[in-house]
């Protein structure tokens, strides 16, 4: 009987061989450096290196064109690893997710190769992390079903199996006046750009106060075309965050009220709409998270037991979390100043030690997989 000692032996093997493909898919990945929804040459990148190496390819699901699904093996639980692949328009791959692309390719390709022992993977390309919820309408459209455990690695400043990941929604924010001559006629117009400068200052105010340990964060994205005319529309997009889920509507009930209220002192109307489903609080599994640990010890890493609050961002494997046991370790790849959804942080996204993260998070990925599919 092979010993769990040996699988682990195996998979690690594996990943060292096919190291320089699992590298070079990453760097591809960072290059193409696609925004949501957009990764056509991400997502068959990453497809063609699972079929290459003998898993077999689904693409596209769930109705997104940019999503596949890569599966190993017929009998058995079920471990999902995603792989993330959208960049941030203007920054590039400025949060890594071709770190997370290559390395759950690589943990994925590891597993196969045991040949259906001890279970089997369901390598899941999910489109959209950033701004649409692709993980959200995969689960919706079933991709969870029969699965045991959850999994991806996220590169960062810090290492950690069990970071702090809050609920989040994403807005858009419409303000709606009435056009006219700003020097003739200013009587006649309703200045949409001003009922929401209005109300982006209210927001300022309140802030501090937002309950549920709530954030909001906005851009203005149109104000108008000319300087000599009231502009009848502005538009911002916002990201409201709450430390759950069931504390992000009344935090996004307060932002709404105040944009309402900029808006309405000027005579302004007001549209919102999400641009994704609500992202839910990351509820970590305790036992994979101990598991993960373990294994990311056995390869020199040292990941950290409690990382600082304010080390927060948002997910939508927070709503896989919510159906079936989950983790999202953390490895760092820079140090404490270079963050996320920074140019440095785009740069440390190809650098040795990113490629180094592709490597451990493939192989502490397949480790933690197989320690969940013998219990």
């Amino acid at each position: 009987m092979t010993t769990v000692a040996a699988l682990k032996a195996a998979v690690c093997e594996r990943v060292d061989e096919i190291a320089d493909e699992l590298v070079d898919l990453s760097h591809a990945v960072h290059r193409f450096a696609e925004p949501a929804f957009e990764e056509h040459r991400s997502a068959a990148a990453v497809a063609a290196l699972a079929s290459r190496h003998g898993l077999s390819v689904r693409r596209p699901v769930a109705g997104l064109k940019t999503a596949f699904v890569a599966e190993s093996g017929s009998d058995g639980p079920i471990v999902a690893i995603f792989a993330e692949y959208d960049a941030l328009p203007g920054l590039g791959h400025a949060c890594g997710h071709n770190v997370i692309a290559a390395a759950g390719a690589g943990a994925a390709i590891a597993l196969h190769a045991l040949g259906g022992r001890p279970g089997r993977v369901r390598l899941i390309g999910s489109p959209a992390e950033e701004r649409g919820g692709g993980k959200i309408i995969l689960a919706r459209a079933g991709f969870l079903h029969g699965v045991r455990a959850a999994m991806l690695i996220h590169p960062n400043a810090f290492e950690t199996a069990r970071p702090h990941i809050i609920a989040a929604l994403h807005l858009r924010v419409r303000t709606l006046g009435r056009a006219a001559h700003a020097t003739l006629f200013p009587e006649r117009g309703i200045n949409a750009l001003d009922g929401l400068i209005l109300g982006l200052a209210g927001l300022w105010s309140i802030r501090a106060g937002l309950p549920h340990a709530g954030q909001v964060h906005g851009v203005l994205v149109q104000g108008g075309t000319s300087p000599g005319v009231i502009p009848d529309r502005a538009e911002a997009a916002f990201l409201v965050r709450a430390a759950t889920l069931a504390g992000l509507t009344p935090v996004a009930d307060r932002v709404l009220r105040t944009l309402a209220g900029g808006a309405a002192s000027v005579g302004a109307g007001l549209r919102v709409r999400a641009t994704a489903p609500a992202y839910a609080e990351l509820r970590t599994d305790p036992e994979l998270a101990l598991a993960w640990e373990r294994n990311a010890r056995s390869l020199g890493r040292q990941p950290l037991l409690n990382v600082p609050p304010n080390r927060v961002g948002s997910s939508d494997l927070g709503n896989v979390s919510h159906l079936v046991p989950t983790i999202h370790p953390m490895l760092a790849i820079a140090d404490g100043d270079t963050v996320p959804h920074t140019p440095g942080f785009a740069a440390a996204a190809i650098s040795d030690r990113a490629d180094r993260a592709v490597l451990d998070g493939a192989k502490a990925m397949a480790m933690t997989a197989i320690d969940e599919l013998l219990q």
